[in-house]
């Protein structure tokens, strides 16, 4: 339930800031229907994302992972932005300093118009050359699997990154250069329990911003920012403009 109070003030700091950043996770792609793809509702042949999602995996068998991101990509492609996806563009394009962290791979952020964001985990729709390290969009559903490279005929894999594996540190540079530099940090749909996601409305709070949470229900960092609203992604971002 949300306040109607709570969403006063969080809609005036929004309208009084021109310094935003937004953090988004799988609560605002999940009310386009795009699964989580961990948990019980990402079972695969009874394989967990964690059992596939990563370079062992894909070293052992790329076959079966591309199988599994194929798949993936053909559940994806049915999906369409969601008005919070649309609202946190309207929010790039009113505000002079904005910038959209996101966890989500599904590039649907993209689809809604967002264009000033780090894909901090990647994008399921890019694909990236293990022989000579190329990256570019790939949209074929379904795909040739094994897919190559245009380049050199190098095996392709998702530009994902996996369990075990690093985020991309010019990522990581813009997404704490945002958060120290903004006046408000809003977080959507997002548990806070993954690092090093979980960490940035603390280091916002630290640079002396406002930060708010919508989650549908309360987090593990709901006590340490300064506003907490509870409902779906689609209902309430909206109503911030």
């Amino acid at each position: 339930m949300v306040r109607g109070s709570d969403l006063e003030i969080l809609k005036e700091k929004l309208a009084a800031t021109q310094a935003i950043t937004v953090l988004t996770g799988a609560g605002i792609s999940a009310d386009s229907g795009v699964p989580t793809f961990r948990g019980a509702d990402g079972l695969w042949r009874n394989y967990r994302a964690e059992d596939l999602a990563t370079p062992e995996a894909f070293a052992h068998d790329p076959r079966l992972v591309w199988e599994w991101y194929n798949w993936r990509r053909e559940l994806i492609a049915t999906k369409h932005p969601n008005p919070a996806h649309h609202a946190v563009f309207e929010l790039e394009r009113r505000c002079r300093q904005f910038w959209l962290i996101t966890q989500n791979v599904d590039g649907l952020h993209r689809a809604a118009g967002s264009r000033k964001l780090s894909e901090i985990h990647g994008n399921i729709w890019m694909v990236r050359c293990t022989a000579c390290g190329s990256v570019e969009e790939n949209r074929d559903v379904p795909l040739v699997i094994l897919p190559t490279c245009r380049r050199c005929q190098g095996l392709l894999r998702p530009h994902i990154v996996w369990f075990g594996e690093s985020l991309a540190e010019e990522d990581l540079r813009r997404s704490y250069r945002a958060l120290q530099s903004s006046d408000l940090c809003l977080i959507i749909g997002t548990s806070g329990v993954v690092y090093p996601a979980a960490g940035f409305a603390t280091v916002a709070k630290e640079a002396g911003a406002f930060v708010a949470e919508i989650n549908l229900e309360p987090t593990q960092q709901s006590d340490r920012v300064d506003l907490s609203l509870q409902g779906r992604a689609k209902d309430i971002v909206p109503l911030l403009l």
